[in-house]
């Protein structure tokens, strides 16, 4: 008998949401947050677009589920080498990009991204790692990969709204009832 993936996988006891939480270490020139403005009907129609970069199904429906509730438009890729083909066929506003992943992790494609940026064959933006990986050594080895921020895991939908908001013009939440 054959078990399905996700029969494999640990299960836990812990709630979905929230499943990450969040890390200050940032790029000293991060910057501010940047408003929306009101009743913009082209910024509506042009969310920023996200690419996701994560192996873990449970991890990638979350942060799909926090981007889709936040209005931003997001593609999914699996792995390094994934993510690299996705930003050369269409560049992202931001990327939030998991550290351990098969084939090319996600230190390795954010040198080959930032290598792309400099020879000016890609567009500039911002990459967030994404990860369980806290250690101040693992926050270095990010920065020191090229990217602008190092989240960790689990981080919760506000914080991570927040650091987005540093980088992208966000559509308003919506008002609750």
């Amino acid at each position: 008998m054959n078990a399905s993936p996700l029969a494999q996988r640990p299960s836990s006891t812990r709630p979905l949401v929230p499943l990450w939480s969040q890390s200050d270490a940032q790029r000293p020139d991060a910057p501010p947050a940047l408003p929306c403005p009101r009743g913009s009907e082209a910024l509506k129609s042009a969310a920023p677009l996200v690419l996701l970069v994560e192996d873990n199904l449970i991890n990638q429906v979350v942060a799909q589920e926090f981007l889709s509730l936040m209005g931003l438009q997001c593609h999914l890729a699996g792995n390094g080498l994934e993510a690299l083909t996705l930003c050369q066929q269409t560049a992202p506003d931001l990327v939030l990009m998991d550290i351990q992943m098969p084939g090319m992790d996600g230190l390795e494609c954010a040198r080959r991204i930032r290598a792309l940026q400099r020879a000016g064959d890609l567009a500039d933006f911002p990459i967030l790692a994404l990860t369980a990986h806290a250690l101040d050594s693992d926050v270095r080895a990010s920065l020191d990969a090229g990217m602008d921020e190092h989240l960790t895991k689990p981080l919760d939908f506000m914080a991570l709204r927040l650091r987005l908001g540093r980088w992208l013009r966000l559509p308003e939440l919506p008002a609750q009832p």
